[in-house]
């Protein structure tokens, strides 16, 4: 039978999010379950949450995609996982496995598109739709589910499920590595992991912020170089420097100022998401050979890669931990950049929620 898990939800987009219960369902022969220890909060869901991303799909929608929690219970035909381990789960639980995309180890790119970790259909479970890491417990298929390394702080490792990754991958593809020029734009979540993981790839690296107000974090945190974008000069006095720039930013940024800091056949990567339109002048593309690119996260085996890099480099969120029933004030505070750099939930506190 299903089992009942007590979660964290809305019922419709932008309402606060409050107490609920979602099913979980019967563990399948190749499926895992796992209580969930702690869970991320990225900006992304509070975009599905507020209606940024479009109406909500499913009442009551529980968000959460940085899920760390260990397994519980094994399908009978899975290898992959034992019952003790410790695990995680991100952005996705599932895709078609056979298109181009997916056999190349993108399944974040499935042609089919990738079954999302909440609010999406379930393909396992037809008539129902996924549920996210703000709840007690979750199932998965086990191709969906990584090995954490056991030497990382678990709390500090959720966020990894989601933002460790989507540094990792384009840095890795675009090489980042010792004599690599790279510079990341914005240091929050996203940023502050991207400062960490470029520097242990080897990378020199320079933080563009828009005030001085952290250059003593980012120093902190390992950058080489902090430049203050506010006031323009730093895009002439930093002109045809970068190899690759990393925008991490949730918001419009001017891509013709940031094109003109790379070097001969630069990249920028955007990974921040905003609905926004960002116009590209195709010039400042031509001159240099520049690139601008997107990138998602990344895939499952590239996610597992990424985790073995952080426990060798000693690579984790800075964050802060929270109780469920803190959900609502902690969205509050990222608006508000109010947080260094992850709000990270403590599982156990979905056991008894807190009734509005």
């Amino acid at each position: 039978m299903p089992t009942t898990v007590h979660a964290y939800g809305v019922h419709e987009a932008g309402k606060p999010l409050v107490p609920v219960t979602v099913e979980r369902r019967d563990v399948g022969p190749h499926d895992v379950r796992l209580d969930i220890l702690y869970c991320g909060i990225c900006h992304s869901d509070m975009n599905y949450v507020d209606g940024t991303f479009g109406p909500t799909a499913v009442s009551p929608l529980v968000p959460g995609h940085e899920i760390v929690g260990r397994v519980t219970e094994t399908g009978s035909e899975v290898s992959r996982h034992r019952v003790g381990d410790l695990v995680g789960i991100g952005c996705m639980v599932n895709s078609c496995r056979v298109c181009e995309n997916c056999r190349a180890g993108q399944e974040q790119y499935c042609r089919q598109g990738s079954t999302l970790v909440f609010g999406a259909p379930d393909p396992v479970e037809p008539g129902a739709h996924t549920q996210g890491g703000y709840s007690g417990a979750i199932v998965a298929p086990e191709d969906f589910v990584v090995r954490v390394p056991e030497s990382l702080d678990p709390a500090a490792a959720a966020p990894l499920l989601c933002a460790g990754i989507t540094v990792y991958s384009p840095l890795k593809r675009f090489g980042a590595r010792p004599g690599t020029r790279v510079a990341v734009v914005g240091l929050g979540g996203l940023g502050h992991l991207g400062v960490k993981t470029a520097k242990a790839m080897g990378a020199e690296v320079t933080v563009l912020s828009q005030s001085g107000g952290k250059r003593e974090a980012a120093a902190a945190l390992g950058a080489d170089h902090y430049a203050v974008t506010g006031d323009g000069s730093a895009f002439t006095e930093l002109a045809g420097t970068f190899d690759i720039i990393l925008n991490t930013v949730s918001a419009p940024v001017s891509l013709t100022d940031y094109l003109g800091m790379l070097r001969l056949h630069g990249t920028l990567v955007n990974v921040g998401v905003t609905t926004e339109p960002m116009p590209v002048d195709v010039f400042a593309l031509l001159q240099n050979g520049r690139s601008f690119v997107g990138s998602l996260f990344g895939g499952i085996a590239e996610t597992q890669e990424m985790l073995d890099f952080a426990a060798e480099h000693g690579i984790t969120a800075d964050i802060e931990l929270i109780g469920a029933q803190d959900i609502n004030t902690a969205y509050e505070r990222i608006l508000a950049s109010d947080v260094r750099y992850r709000f990270v939930i403590d599982g156990a506190t979905f056991a008894e929620p807190r009734r509005a």
